[in-house]
């Protein structure tokens, strides 16, 4: 009984660190195709095509913050991956 308690537990904590291994992940919003960029907290298919697209009009990205310029990334979507992306 007592290692089903310790067991229930720790299965959170477990997935939590998994989680938070998973998102430490870099991507390179620079030269990331669409899987990368859907691995990427709220980005989706569409969003990831826009990243794409937006980033062959327009070159590279010079700051995290021009992403915002994409439809479908505004502020909060930008502080949700901020940390997950890099520009090289």
């Amino acid at each position: 009984m007592i290692f089903r308690s310790i067991t229930a537990a720790a299965l959170p904590l477990l997935l939590v660190t998994s989680l938070a291994s998973a998102s430490s992940a870099s991507v390179n919003i620079n030269e990331a195709d669409a899987e990368a960029l859907q691995a990427l907290v709220g980005v989706g298919p569409a969003t990831a095509a826009a990243i794409i697209q937006d980033r062959a009009d327009n070159g590279p990205y010079e700051s995290a913050e021009a992403l915002t310029r994409v439809n479908g990334i505004g502020v909060v979507t930008l502080d949700a991956i901020r940390e997950q992306i890099t520009l090289e």
